[in-house]
């Protein structure tokens, strides 16, 4: 076998290991997250479908595999039915540029512990992470519904507000690892990680990051006391279970998103590398679920504000600290 043909096997080895490890934990992600609000709210959470409720998730896979795909009356019908197609391939696409181990030798071959490692891996996922507002402003628009079409607006606002400083708070990451891939920014970080030298960015990333997620307390594109459920009003059966499986894909790569941009990647003492990347992405998703319990929604207009006259600036101000320090630091 050619060294190029062993290089394609290994590619899509690495792809079908890590598609079907996503998709898996965004499954269990739904049975974890309700399992916490029930403590977080007193109640106990799903428990009936197997131990523990352990089989909720192949269970509500069944009832919407099982439920009425339908098109509403007058909705743009090809638009309408590959628009959830974007939400989930974008969130699924980010993965293949983030490490999750060291990497492994093979038969004297070095492995990477990453399906791709591009020297533009940072931009990638910038440009990924704004295509999935598509799939959510061309599913509440073809859908011919006014609340459809105003959660698909909101979701582009939110969009373009939240994505200035997404990118700007990770300006100085690039800044302190001198490189746009990713395997280098946490290569960087062998000495110690970079929230505990860019807290301000960490906390503008990660409260960015949930706007755009669209997650609570940020969830005003699917305000169900005002638009019903938003921009996927009119989706039922597996379209809808396409949202919400994107949804929970992208909490999965934020949770890794953090941890390969403030928490130091894999890296981490006694536990082997690849258990300390599935812990730090647990205790992400864990904070995400607490703030989603306690929390409430805000007004739209303290939305923007907050992304427009606070993150933005402090994101500014945060670039030329940020500069002038490793100025003076030689």
């Amino acid at each position: 076998m050619t060294l190029w043909a062993a290089g394609i096997i290994l590619l899509l080895v690495k792809l079908a290991v890590v598609v079907l490890a996503l998709l898996l934990l965004a499954a269990y992600l739904i049975y974890v997250e309700r399992r916490l609000l029930g403590r977080f709210q007193l109640r106990l959470g799903p428990n009936r479908a197997g131990p523990w409720g352990l089989l909720q998730p192949i269970a509500d896979a069944v009832k919407l595999l099982t439920k009425e795909d339908f098109v509403p009356e007058g909705a743009d019908r090809v638009i309408f039915l590959y628009a959830p197609a974007v939400v989930a391939a974008s969130a699924l696409l980010i993965f293949a540029v983030i490490p999750f181990a060291r990497g492994w030798t093979y038969h004297g071959q070095e492995i990477p512990g990453v399906v791709t490692d591009i020297n533009v891996g940072l931009l990638y996922v910038l440009a990924l992470s704004s295509i999935a507002v598509y799939g959510v402003a061309l599913g509440g628009w073809a859908s011919n519904s006014k609340f459809s079409l105003l959660g698909a607006i909101r979701g582009a606002a939110q969009m373009i507000s939240y994505e200035l400083p997404l990118g700007l708070s990770l300006v100085p990451v690039v800044m302190l690892a001198r490189s746009f891939s990713l395997v280098d920014i946490v290569d960087a970080q062998a000495r110690y990680p970079f929230i505990l030298i860019q807290p301000l960015a960490f906390m503008i990333f990660f409260a960015s990051s949930i706007a755009e997620m669209k997650r609570l307390p940020f969830d005003l594109p699917e305000a169900e006391n005002e638009l019903v459920a938003g921009y996927h009003t009119e989706y039922s059966g597996m379209r809808f279970g396409l949202f919400f499986l994107g949804e929970y894909i992208t909490v999965v790569t934020l949770g890794a998103l953090v941890a390969v941009f403030f928490l130091g990647g894999w890296r981490g003492p006694v536990l082997p590398p690849l258990a300390w990347f599935f812990l730090k992405i647990f205790l992400v998703v864990f904070v995400i679920v607490w703030f989603r319990a306690t929390l409430p929604r805000p007004r739209y207009d303290q939305l923007m504000h907050l992304g427009w006259k606070l993150l933005i600036p402090l994101s500014l101000v945060n670039i030329v600290v940020t500069g002038g320090v490793m100025l003076a630091l030689g």
